[in-house]
């Protein structure tokens, strides 16, 4: 089971374009004040290669790693 909460259908969209964010454990979705979404690389804390909020759709990243959800 995903810790994850119910998404959204912006969120939803999202991710159907994301590439391989939409698959990835180091995703977060945030949501500004005025209702935006953007997806946030959590790699990107404490590895400067990777881009806090990475261009849409991510079509190649060597940090990616398949959520639990997604079966891997």
């Amino acid at each position: 089971m995903s810790n994850r909460p119910p998404l959204s259908a912006d969120a939803r969209r999202m991710l159907a374009q994301a590439g391989l964010c939409a698959s990835c454990q180091h995703v977060q979705l945030v949501e500004s004040a005025r209702g935006s979404l953007f997806m946030l690389c959590g790699l990107a804390k404490a590895d400067g290669r990777f881009e806090k909020y990475p261009r849409l759709p991510v079509l190649h990243c060597t940090g990616h790693a398949p959520s639990a959800a997604d079966g891997a």
